[in-house]
């Protein structure tokens, strides 16, 4: 009777988590394209954004760790308490980074003159770290999308309390989560310089 519950709860949410893994990503991609200034929204662009959600990134990364080692304490109401922190930073991060690309130009790494093309004065200027740039960059993006049916998964078998199952996905989950994380402080690190001032 004890193994039907943890089965049921997670098929029930399988479902949701698979359209709201698929859901999210578009809905970036989507609202990444929309500049409101294009349908007559007189806005200003939210400029003090990035370095708070690269912020918001770091504590996360912080959050993760710290959870780890509260579960290896066998400190399991932390354990849950931090990830849940962590999931609900990674909602504000999403909102923020969505919000800013909304009202601002993207910014092109190496744009020294800001003005949203890469000569070939400044390609040579910024030279290899573009590519390394980039590799972070794409790794970041394709794992965060990934991730996303990860935590929910692995969260949805922690409260059904099959943790057998919720360790088994975590060893997996944890890693690349926390690259997420640490790589969206690099991103912004990296390009931060290059934002119009």
């Amino acid at each position: 009777m004890s193994n039907t519950k943890p089965t049921t709860l997670e098929s029930k949410f399988k479902g949701s988590i698979i359209a709201v893994s698929i859901i999210i990503p578009i809905a970036v991609a989507v609202l990444f394209s929309v500049k409101l200034k294009d349908f007559g929204f007189d806005v200003e662009p939210l400029s003090f954004l990035p370095p708070i959600y690269a912020g918001i990134n770091g504590l996360t990364a912080v959050l993760l760790v710290a959870a780890v080692m509260a579960i290896k304490k066998g400190n399991r109401k932390l354990h849950e308490r931090l990830m849940t922190f962590a999931i609900a930073c990674s909602v504000v991060f999403l909102v923020m980074y969505v919000a800013y690309h909304m009202t601002a130009e993207s910014v092109k790494f190496g744009d020294t003159n800001f003005n949203g093309n890469l000569d070939e004065a400044e390609k040579a200027a910024v030279g290899s770290i573009r590519y390394l740039y980039y590799f972070i960059l794409l790794t970041h993006i394709t794992l965060s999308v990934i991730i996303i049916p990860m935590v929910l998964f692995t969260y949805v078998r922690a409260l059904a309390e099959q943790f057998d199952k919720h360790k088994k996905l975590a060893k997996i989950t944890f890693p690349i989560w926390l690259y997420v994380a640490v790589t969206g402080v690099v991103v912004y690190l990296m390009i931060s310089p290059y934002y119009a001032h």
